[in-house]
């Protein structure tokens, strides 16, 4: 049985944490099944892990591709349907949606500035308009 030590790898992989971590990831590899390029030789999968990377059967920048794609998040999109994006690319929905104040995207007047300030203001004054004329009536009783 051929012992591996770290001094073993670090030629290979300079820095020893790094090498922890390729490693690992290699042993836990193996133990999902993944195909062995040296003998076992009744050795356990941290120490075949070594030897592969010892021994040159297994680049240590594959491992470091593989154990980065391993801890990237995949996230599944689904692609939006043929005929939404024609009529986004036509820009023939662009009328169809009215904005937060009620004015077609479309359209071909602009709001100023000032004019903007003064409906987001109405929308905020709106509320409290509600409210303190329902006080005063309940006041009245």
């Amino acid at each position: 049985m051929a012992r591996v030590t770290v001094e073993d790898c670090v030629d290979k992989v300079p820095n020893r944490f790094e090498l922890v971590l390729l490693s690992g990831h290699r042993a836990r590899a193996m133990s999902a099944g993944a195909e062995l390029t040296v003998e076992r030789d009744n050795d356990k999968n941290p120490v075949v892990a070594l030897r592969e990377i010892a021994e040159r059967t297994i680049l240590p920048e594959d491992l470091r591709e593989d154990l980065v794609a391993s801890m990237q998040n995949r996230v599944e999109t689904e692609e939006p349907e043929v005929e939404n994006m024609q009529l986004l690319i036509s820009g023939e929905a662009a009328g169809e949606v009215a904005d937060t104040f009620g004015a077609a995207e479309g359209s071909s007047d602009r709001m100023s500035e000032e004019e903007l300030l003064r409906a987001i203001q109405s929308q905020i004054d709106s509320p409290q308009q509600k409210s303190a004329d329902a006080d005063d009536m309940d006041g009245e009783d």
